[in-house]
């Protein structure tokens, strides 16, 4: 079997180091030892067929494993071993074809020289365990592990699940949280068709679940008369305030469990999850992502002092403009709010692609650990993922309890149940549909379930 090594010079050597670098065993193959470098080469090849295969035909499967923490820090240890695997071949590449004599200077800068091809070659994957690492962090940061045992199958017997989203603003002048947006996502398990109903924040005698609640507010919920008005946004807060509310969850639970039994009673739901977004942090994470493109229709005027102006038109926000895109009544009011609110979490949502993801990746890990609470467990992230597949590819419902269709002063409680009971009957309506006009009286209770749009249509 030949021997090419002595026939090498410092250049043809670190080139044929840098090539071994690219694909394993090339160097093994030139100086004779063709069986390592086969097999060398086979294993690299390998390696990345099964990656390419798994990347383009197994994407939800991948995400379901992206969300296990255990899985997580497999993927991160065996990147970090492949990291390894490549210095030692990058290195044995080049004591195999190094010269068998040269200057101490030219074997200085060819070691130099090897040590930065090492750094470059690990450099990828020391970053893509990081981002395993990272990963793991928030799943297990923001999703609590369930203290019960998970289902095979949750969704066996569930035709739907209903998740309550709200946005939190703790403003620096108001005591406390109020849950200024109120939406219900209610997903057909089997499709992932979607319909989000919109609950104004400024609803009033709002019926309370049965338990303390109800005892103290028989009539609906009254709040803290005459500091507050008693309005569903103070429900949260109020449960936080007041422990005999849910005398058996501790702080910052009470809060999220007696608006989800507030709100399923209003929509006559059973809702199973919350998540919670700071209106603070939504910030951060827009700007992580550089931005959110929407259009907006009419000029927007926002700030305390209304000094700043969104101009109409297409328009990329920062995550300051996006907040107060969602935030102000200026000129308008909550109903015209929530709309855009919906808008803006659907651009956000639609916006955040892998591509975005992966390059800000770390600053969204922080913003969302800060910025996102829920009682969603961890061990159901996996099926949410593949769900989540599901409603990507179907057209999403919006469904706003605003006036005409409702007063917010004084709430038709029973026809809001029926909306909800007629809406999630109906199938969906066309893309191109428009937003129908809300009949009044009773020619508009007959016509229940007929209000719904889809959320692109509405938003433009």
């Amino acid at each position: 079997m030949a021997d090419n090594t002595g026939r090498t010079g410092v250049g043809s050597s670190l080139a044929l180091t840098l090539g071994s670098a690219v694909l394993w065993g090339l160097a093994h193959v030139w100086a004779g030892r063709r069986l390592t470098g086969a097999f060398l080469m086979g294993v690299e090849l390998t390696l990345a067929g099964a990656a390419a295969i798994a990347i383009l035909t197994a994407g939800p499967a991948l995400l379901a494993l992206a969300v296990q923490p255990v899985w997580l820090w497999a993927f991160a240890l065996a990147v970090m071993l492949l990291a390894a695997v490549a210095v030692a071949v990058v290195i044995h590449s080049y004591l195999l074809v190094r010269p068998e004599s040269s200057s101490p200077s030219a074997r200085y800068l060819s070691a130099a020289l090897v040590g930065l091809l090492c750094v470059l070659v690990t450099a990828p994957m020391i970053y893509v365990a990081r981002l395993a690492y990272v990963s793991q962090s928030v799943v297990t940061s923001v999703f609590a592990e369930s203290v019960t045992p998970m289902p095979t199958d949750p969704w066996k017997g569930m035709e739907r699940i209903n998740i309550l989203l709200i946005g939190a603003d703790a403003a620096a002048n108001r005591v406390g949280v109020r849950t200024d947006s109120m939406t219900v996502a209610s997903v057909d398990t089997r499709t992932g068709e979607t319909v989000l109903f919109g609950l104004p924040r400024n609803l009033e005698k709002v019926p309370m679940p049965p338990g303390p609640a109800r005892e103290r507010f028989p009539f609906g919920f009254e709040g803290e008369p005459p500091y507050t008005p008693g309005m569903l946004n103070e429900v949260y807060q109020y449960a936080e305030d007041y422990p005999e509310m849910a005398p058996k969850l501790g702080k910052r639970h009470r809060g999220p469990s007696l608006l989800k039994r507030t709100i399923g009673g209003i929509l006559g739901l059973d809702i199973s999850y919350y998540a919670m977004v700071d209106m603070r942090g939504f910030v951060e994470i827009v700007d992580a992502m550089g931005g959110v493109r929407i259009r907006i229709k009419d000029p927007i005027v926002y700030g305390r002092q209304n000094e700043g102006r969104i101009e109409a038109g297409r328009r990329k926000l920062s995550g300051e403009e996006a907040l107060w895109y969602g935030r102000s009544r200026t000129f308008s009011d909550d109903y015209v709010r929530m709309s855009r609110q919906k808008c803006l979490l659907n651009a956000v949502a639609k916006q955040a692609d892998p591509v975005t993801v992966f390059k800000s990746f770390e600053r969204l890990a922080t913003a969302t650990v800060d910025a996102i609470s829920t009682d969603i467990p961890r061990q159901l992230l996996p099926d949410l993922v593949e769900l989540s597949e599901k409603v990507k590819n179907s057209r999403i419902r919006s469904l706003q309890f605003v006036p005409p269709l409702i007063y917010s002063g004084a709430p038709d409680y029973h026809l809001i149940r029926r909306e909800v009971t007629a809406t999630l009957a109906a199938p969906p309506a066309g893309a191109d549909a428009a937003v129908p006009a809300v009949p009044t009286g009773n020619r508009g209770r007959e016509r229940a379930g007929a209000n719904a749009v889809v959320l692109d249509s509405a938003c433009g």
